[in-house]
């Protein structure tokens, strides 16, 4: 575990918006006894559920789901709202190199897959995830950015039509628009996703970390404190949260960091008037440790950051007054909107900087789904069906980008983490108002 317990304690919620503006779920109880099902599931988030949601409904399987906390616990209820194009930290060209064109195709095609998914979920599961415009904008954080943009193409905003459209901040140098993708409350969506599972058939127990999981008479038993679940079938999707010792396999090969996230209390339409930011368009910056924010359909607004190396007070505190600072950079005209809420938790990243939707190698029945590299709204959602449907033996295969298994760490992550985030900021220097 490279973080403290804390950041993993179920018991312990975040302080976040989220919780607090929706019906919580129903506890889900903890599994007692000896159960056995067709394909077990260990983690209550997108990947999970979706995956839960797909082998019912597709294959009629009896599917149980252990969740250490309760869903929404995690990644999935602690996130931005960002339903947006990713799941991959390689561009476009990194992606072709590594899988073809043809793979790089399937990989975009998957990734607008995703959003569909998302948007047929909220159709279908009747989930009102307070759903806001659709696209997202990403800003230059400086002026070689800009420069870089511009060759790079697409619908691009100077700081002249940013100020027109309402996107206007005191940092940003320009911005590209993609047309797709939009924002959520993502406990909401998670949540929903638990009650469609529940009255599809899916059991979910809540309060139970897996403890080991051991091959067992062409399954696997799957123990937790208090009891054991035989599957046939298992798939790990735990992402940022995952317990590297189930599979031993998986320890060192992803790398969980820590982002933050600040909301503030309802803007006024007269500070929202004096910034120029008047849209609910998701938006984030070129920068290594970025920051990505959106205001919400109540006109709070969401402030999130990348960094940070604990989970104890202190350095979350120190964290949280250079992210204040920032965002006071950036939205001079909100510097009195106060935080009413702050919170953080852990994206999941791979050394091979792209999901992995595959088999434990050695390890027949023992699926993964994980590493959507802070961008899991959509391409879990649809990473869950497809890892099902491979699971089952389905004919289509994940996209090959993600079928490569990560490779691990080299070096110690943690001070690899440190170093690196030492070195993104010597590169890019801090944060400065635009001239």
């Amino acid at each position: 575990m490279l973080y403290e317990p804390t950041g993993h304690d179920p018991r312990h919620w975040p302080d976040s918006y989220w919780r607090a503006t929706c019906p919580p779920l129903p506890a889900c109880p903890p599994l007692a006894g000896r159960v056995e099902a067709d394909v077990a599931i260990i983690g209550a988030g997108y990947a999970g559920l979706n995956a839960a949601l797909d082998l019912v409904e597709r294959h009629g399987a009896r599917v149980v789901v252990l969740e250490a906390a309760q869903p929404g616990w995690g990644a999935s209820g602690r996130n931005g709202g960002f339903c947006c194009l990713g799941g991959a930290k390689l561009d476009a060209a990194r992606i072709t190199r590594r899988a073809g064109p043809d793979g790089a195709a399937e990989w975009e095609a998957f990734e607008r897959a995703a959003i569909t998914r998302v948007e047929d979920n909220l159709a279908r599961y009747a989930i009102d995830a307070q759903v806001t415009e659709t696209g997202e904008l990403m800003l230059a954080a400086s002026a070689r950015d800009w420069a870089r943009m511009q060759r790079a193409g697409g619908e691009l905003l100077d700081t002249g039509r940013l100020r027109d459209e309402g996107l206007d901040t005191a940092v940003y140098h320009g911005g590209r628009r993609t047309r797709a993708g939009f924002g959520l409350h993502p406990y909401a969506y998670v949540t929903g996703l638990a009650r469609a599972a529940r009255a599809a058939g899916v059991i979910i127990h809540g309060q139970s970390r897996v403890t080991r999981a051991e091959p067992a008479a062409g399954g696997w038993d799957v123990q937790v404190a208090g009891g054991v679940l035989y599957a046939r079938r298992v798939l790990i999707a735990t992402n940022g949260y995952s317990d590297e010792r189930l599979p031993r396999w998986l320890a060192r090969r992803i790398l969980p960091a820590i982002s933050n996230i600040m909301v503030t209390r309802p803007l006024t339409r007269a500070e929202l008037q004096a910034q120029g930011w008047t849209r609910h368009l998701m938006a984030y910056d070129t920068r290594i440790l970025l920051h990505y924010f959106r205001l919400l359909p109540d006109n709070r607004f969401l402030f999130g950051t990348r960094g940070g190396l604990s989970f104890r007070p202190a350095p979350v505190a120190a964290f949280a007054r250079r992210a204040r600072a920032e965002f006071e950079m950036i939205f001079p005209a909100f510097r009195h909107a106060t935080t009413d809420y702050a919170w953080n938790g852990l994206v999941c990243l791979t050394a091979s900087l792209a999901p992995y939707i595959g088999p434990v190698p050695g390890a027949g029945g023992l699926w993964l789904a994980l590493g959507w590299h802070g961008n899991g709204v959509a391409a879990a959602s649809e990473g869950g069906r497809v890892a099902a449907r491979a699971l089952m033996g389905e004919g289509t295969a994940p996209p090959r980008l993600t079928r490569r298994a990560p490779p691990r760490f080299l070096l110690p992550r943690k001070p690899a983490l440190r170093a690196g985030m030492a070195l993104a900021g010597l590169i890019e220097g801090p944060l400065r108002p635009r001239a």
